[in-house]
């Protein structure tokens, strides 16, 4: 079973917060923490990482990678308790800080610099937008602390995986574990993710293969979206061979791995749960209708061996 850890993501506008600066955090992408943090060198990769920010829940992932670093710390505190400083900048009153702890006001705290070892996770291949399926009350009830106040939570996956289920995002739990079984055996893991791409790159797709669904054939070019067959996110870069058009309800049910390409043979494979929706169902064995190179074929090829497996 997989370690996992529920971890909270601040805010844009809560950057600055506990007494410190804050993390430069992109909940789809990495995570900063450092090692003033309870269980701060207790995650690994390979685990499975659920984002919060107290309210509810954003998405899972499994950290694929974890970089450690060293810097310099800011810490502000109260210059009348001493206490970490609790507020923030007040904008319409003087002095601009209140501390919460002492009620003391003053116009700027106490500045300390302290060394510490940092550490960020790279989790954006297996991400899973799940944002507020799970209420906060829900995922506090689903760690093994309940009534912890850390950053960094054990999570009982199992419990969650069952939550998620009974919600219908069964797909969203099997990209999380099928990525946790590559890790855990030594694999790279390489999760094909469909985004709607920036306009000079649909143009190309549409200049290189026409008003074409990549699996269901002609169709009108307003229909259709141009699909990164990788993760462009993480990757920010528009690779040859590396994107088809596909008609939007296409564009979301292989994004969920719910059809694929079987790389043997150039057809499309429907999975079962979409068995009664005769629309999509008569689409399995059907060939693609776009001609593929060898770069199609290799991200189509980690796509069938994330999804299919797990199915």
């Amino acid at each position: 079973m997989a370690n996992a850890w529920l971890v909270l993501a601040v805010p844009d506008e809560d950057r600055t917060h506990g007494g410190n600066d804050g993390y430069e955090d992109e909940p789809s992408q990495h995570y900063g923490w450092d090692s003033t943090v309870p269980n701060h060198a207790a995650l690994t990769p390979g685990d499975v990482i659920a984002l919060w920010d107290k309210k509810s829940l954003l998405g899972v992932s499994v950290i694929e990678k974890i970089d450690t670093g060293r810097a310099v710390k800011k810490t502000y505190t109260c210059p009348e308790c001493g206490r970490a400083r609790a507020s923030r900048p007040r904008r319409n009153k003087t002095p601009a800080y209140r501390c919460w702890n002492c009620k003391a006001e003053f116009d700027a705290p106490t500045v300390h610099h302290k060394d510490v070892s940092t550490y960020r996770s790279s989790h954006s291949a297996a991400w899973v937008d799940l944002a507020g399926l799970l209420t906060g009350a829900e995922l506090r009830s689903l760690c093994h602390a309940p009534n912890s106040q850390l950053s960094l939570r054990p999570l009982d996956w199992a419990r969650m995986r069952d939550e998620i289920t009974v919600s219908d995002a069964v797909t969203s739990v099997r990209i999380v574990d099928s990525a946790q079984r590559q890790l855990a055996g030594g694999h790279r893991l390489i999760m094909v993710r469909v985004r709607a791409g920036q306009g000079a790159f649909r143009r190309r797709l549409l200049e290189e293969h026409g008003e074409v669904c990549a699996f269901t054939g002609p169709t009108p070019a307003a229909a259709l979206e141009a699909a990164h067959l990788y993760s462009y996110a993480a990757d920010g870069q528009h690779r040859p061979q590396g994107g088809l058009l596909l008609r939007r309800d296409l564009h979301r049910l292989f994004d969920l791995g719910l059809i694929a390409v079987d790389p043997q043979q150039d057809t499309l494979d429907v999975a079962p749960k979409l068995a009664d929706f005769a629309e999509y169902t008569r689409l399995h064995g059907r060939p693609v209708a776009v001609p593929l190179g060898g770069g199609h074929r290799a991200w189509l090829e980690a796509h069938w061996h994330l999804h299919h497996i797990s199915r």
